[in-house]
């Protein structure tokens, strides 16, 4: 009942939020990546899209206006592995090749973690398949737009993406095969190899079919269309990169080479522990990576690793995104961004990139958000203190110029207990 009555609270405050995609930001510090840390600067939104930054930006039509000075305004943060927002369950087990499956057929606007990363400035969440299967579902792309449907989440200009698994957990998850490493290897290159027979079959049946009378074709039965191997189709032809769930070097090396013998695209590993042991791989050939900060030992897998580390990986160059995987981790990334500083050596602003520009590139968004830019989305988070600091917080959290979350007007949030418990 509690639980209810508090989600209801939310959804009443939502409601209160000015949905106006005309904002005029005042006098805050402005942190770029093409101009660099900007003191004193203002932000002007005109319909959802960044117009202009500059100092001292009049207010052309009387907008609202919100003074920021003493505040820092960065690019809204972008999750890119989380599995938040999706109703039940993120993997599906019948099979271990599952291509056809799409996340998006569960999206769960109503889920609370929704709010509750707002709160943390993340305004962008790549929801993903689970790691269960080597050949998991089709992810999905979508706003924070708490209170909107689906429909308005939902980020169709996004890369489409397509989950596999490595290691422990595919060859584990069942009684079923595959049971261990190669399997799993096996599994996928099976898959292609299948992916490429069936597209041979149609090919052929498309050249019979134009050598054919035409009072003569309706003789001719086509091939059966399979939906899990057009869909492996749709990676070799661009159409989806892949992203995979990964712990140790040689298997994803493995995988790096069967990328090459069929041509699919691997935009980035996932968790890929030993990472560090492969930087030139990587760097070689353009695959970033999605990973935690410091959390390890927490399975065999996730036991060889070294938050220092990512220091060589930044130095040779790949391109680096910190993930949560968890709804919780999710309000506070842009403190695992502060940790860069310390582990891999990093500026503030390559920094933030690893929760703004980085994931927007492998998602391929950043043509149109994960930076402040003329002309992009006014997706944009206010904190009220350095932006990487675990002493800061994130006080509004602006989506294409509307506000979904502001500090002052959510009462619910760092409410004080009074009155001693009950």
């Amino acid at each position: 009942m509690k639980k209810t009555i508090l989600f209801l609270m939310l959804i009443c405050t939502v409601a209160l939020l000015s949905p106006a995609q005309n904002l005029l930001l005042k006098n805050g510090t402005i942190y770029t990546f093409d101009r660099g840390i900007l003191k004193g600067c203002d932000v002007l939104v005109l319909n959802g899209k960044i117009a202009k930054i500059a100092q001292n930006i009049p207010n052309p039509k009387k907008i609202t206006e919100i003074n920021l000075s003493g505040k820092s305004v960065i690019p809204g943060i972008i999750d890119s592995h989380n599995h938040i927002a999706i109703s039940g369950g993120v993997n599906e087990v019948a099979e271990n090749i599952t291509p056809d499956v799409k996340m998006e057929y569960q999206v769960n606007p109503d889920d609370p973690r929704i709010y509750y990363s707002l709160t943390g400035g993340v305004t962008m969440n790549h929801a993903m398949h689970g790691s269960a299967n080597p050949i998991g579902g089709e992810n999905y792309v979508f706003k924070l737009k708490w209170g909107k449907p689906a429909e308005e989440m939902l980020e169709r200009r996004a890369l489409r993406t397509l989950k596999m698994a490595l290691g422990e957990n595919p060859k584990r998850v069942s009684d079923m095969f595959p049971n261990s490493r190669m399997g799993v290897s096996y599994s996928i290159e099976k898959a292609y190899s299948e992916a490429l027979e069936y597209r041979k079959e149609r090919q052929t049946f498309r050249t019979k079919l134009k050598q054919t009378p035409k009072k003569e074709r309706f003789k001719l039965i086509p091939p059966k269309k399979n939906y899990k191997l057009e869909a492996l189709l749709d990676t070799l032809d661009k159409k989806m990169v892949i992203r995979c769930h990964s712990y140790r070097a040689e298997e994803t090396l493995e995988l790096i080479r069967l990328s090459k013998k069929f041509g699919f695209k691997i935009a980035a590993f996932e968790h890929i522990h030993q990472a560090f042991r492969i930087a030139d791989e990587l760097s070689a050939n353009n695959i970033g990576i999605s990973i935690f900060i410091d959390s390890w030992n927490y399975k065999v897998e996730a036991s060889e690793f070294s938050p220092f580390g990512l220091k060589l990986l930044y130095e040779k160059g790949v391109e680096i995104s910190i993930n949560s995987d968890l709804g919780e981790i999710m309000r506070r990334l842009y403190m695992e961004a502060g940790k860069m500083r310390r582990y891999a050596g990093m500026n503030d602003l390559d920094a933030l990139k690893t929760i703004t520009l980085n994931p927007a590139k492998m998602l391929g968004v950043d043509s149109f958000t994960g930076s402040i830019k003329k002309g992009l989305d006014a997706d944009l988070a206010v904190f009220d203190g350095h932006p990487l600091s675990s002493m800061s917080k994130c006080v509004i959290t602006i989506i294409e110029g509307e506000i979904y979350f502001d500090r002052t007007k959510d009462k619910y949030v760092g409410l004080k207990k009074q009155g001693g418990t009950k």
